[in-house]
């Protein structure tokens, strides 16, 4: 949507060129994702360094002297620290943004010890990987993905990344429950796979292509309403929905328009939906009577 709104703006008819760096932006949502499975760790990283500072003051008191280690020990922070996969990912892309911008390290930091999560997560000397896992998701949850410094970090690095967070930190949050002991913190199933590439690809190529033809179908059902005064994200999506109605015979028109429904609840206005599901009714009636509709298998209409 972002994409074709850009090229729709910029009037610009290098389709290639867009798709490239449609495809990019779909990459840099992993470093995101890296990015901020990688902060647990430096975050562990600096509450040693502050630890052994303690431990070597010459007025150290008896707990500073041996003090809690148990978040240092944390299991699921050790596997994504000891993770090749994470390790040679991060060395990859020169992902090193917590050594040069370690003041974000700090404020999470800062945040935790002061969480009621961390009292009750360190009064306990015992640990499991359950209990660890658990104190991980709340202070993900709690802490670091709803805080605003960092999203506005995250912001000035790449505009993008702010509409990414929400499926980054979800895949983040699945990622700590289905890990288990002796396993190895994986990136698999993040790349992008190649059919999910073509498809991206191809939604984006075909909406551009029959952006003129969609456009005379839309005013064709919404006579009272002058083309310029429709928000240009709800046309947008209007010809994406059209371009899977009519050009994606796998999909089922339900799922396309709910999806679109809910994508315009975030994007476009309050009344937008609305909008939105009205016309795509109107023009899947018309395609259901003159049988453009070529979807296969059952339940697909």
């Amino acid at each position: 949507m972002q994409t074709v709104y850009g090229i729709f703006q910029s009037k610009n008819d290098d389709l290639t060129k867009e798709e490239k760096y449609l495809l990019y932006s779909v990459q840099k949502a992993i470093d995101l994702y890296v990015l901020q499975l990688r902060l647990f760790v430096d975050v562990k990283n600096l509450a040693f360094e502050h630890l052994e500072i303690k431990k070597k003051n010459f007025l150290a008191t008896a707990e500073e002297k041996n003090p809690n280690s148990k978040f240092i020990n944390n299991e699921l922070i050790r596997a994504i620290e000891n993770s090749d996969e994470i390790n040679s990912y991060l060395n990859k892309k020169k992902l090193d943004n917590w050594k040069e911008d370690k003041e974000y390290v700090r404020v999470i930091w800062d945040l935790i010890q002061k969480s009621e999560a961390y009292k009750n997560y360190i009064s306990i000397n015992n640990s499991s990987l359950k209990e660890d896992k658990e104190f991980v998701s709340v202070v993900f949850k709690e802490i670091i993905a709803p805080n605003e410094k960092l999203i506005d970090y995250y912001e000035s690095i790449n505009l993008g990344w702010v509409d990414d967070l929400p499926i980054v930190n979800t895949s983040i949050l699945k990622s700590i429950k289905q890990f288990k002991t002796g396993k190895i913190f994986s990136l698999k199933g993040l790349d992008v796979k190649e059919d999910d590439q073509e498809f991206l690809i191809d939604l984006f190529r075909k909406t551009i292509l029959h952006h003129h033809e969609f456009t005379d179908e839309i005013d064709a059902k919404t006579p009272n309403w002058d083309t310029d005064r429709i928000a240009e994200i709800d046309l947008i999506l209007i010809k994406m929905a059209l371009t899977e109605f009519l050009y994606f015979p796998s999909i089922p028109t339900k799922v396309t328009i709910n999806e679109y429904i809910e994508i315009a609840k975030d994007y476009s206005t309050a009344k937008s939906s609305y909008f939105i599901n009205g016309v795509l009714d109107k023009l899947l009636k018309d395609f259901n009577k003159t049988e453009r509709l070529q979807k296969i298998g059952r339940g697909l209409l």
